[in-house]
């Protein structure tokens, strides 16, 4: 773990007791993103959420998919708690596991997932934002997708300088490496307050011929 990753997880050890309380008035897209893997898919797929906090994301996902086995992975422990509590219905399904990912390596019980989940997570790993989304393209089954919901960039400085100060990085970094290493399915940036900033929602796919192909086309 490096010093980033330990500021990081210093981060969430206080801001997890509030994650749920306030992280809806600015983490914008994330509803969408579930909705768009909301779609008809075969049965006993696996889906990995690299950095999947208090389970925000998961709990719907499970609800809405009876058959589908999942794994969340997180660097801090107190979110994983969290996570635990919000997902308890669903374990017999559901590995939750504290991992750096793409450093640690999964265990070899984990499958290789269908679908890789990213959300408002790659603007805080500073540095190696661009290693997850290689390892998530190697992780992948062929023709799996990839979700990712983020901060993209702001045209202030100043508000740049503060979401650093808060171990955001947001350049317009992410959505080049990602359109690079996957084949888009589905793209959207999207102002948030006026413009202060933008947040993006991706879909991709691992370019190989996959059964999934039909399941994420942008409509």
């Amino acid at each position: 773990m490096n010093e980033q990753q330990e500021k990081m997880r210093g981060f969430y050890r206080f801001h997890a007791r509030i994650y749920e309380a306030t992280r809806w008035t600015f983490l914008f897209g994330r509803k969408e993103v579930v909705e768009r893997l909301k779609l008809p898919m075969p049965n006993n797929l696996h889906l990995l959420e690299i950095g999947c906090g208090t389970g925000h994301n998961l709990k719907p996902l499970a609800e809405q998919h009876p058959n589908m086995k999942f794994t969340g992975i997180d660097v801090a422990p107190e979110m994983l708690e969290i996570s635990k509590k919000m997902l308890a219905k669903f374990l017999n399904r559901t590995r939750l596991l504290e991992l750096v990912y793409g450093q640690d390596l999964l265990p070899t019980t984990v499958e290789k997932p269908q679908i890789i989940l990213i959300s408002y997570c790659l603007t805080m790993v500073n540095p190696g934002w661009d290693d997850v989304i290689r390892q998530a393209a190697k992780d992948l089954q062929p023709g799996g997708k990839i979700a990712v919901v983020d901060f993209h960039r702001s045209r202030f400085s100043w508000f740049r300088r503060w979401m650093q100060f808060n171990h955001v990085r947001m350049d317009g970094q992410l959505l080049p490496v990602l359109e690079k290493n996957f084949k888009t399915v589905y793209k959207k940036v999207q102002p948030a307050y006026f413009g202060v900033w933008e947040y993006f929602v991706f879909v991709g796919e691992k370019m190989e011929v996959g059964i999934y192909s039909d399941h994420f086309k942008a409509k």
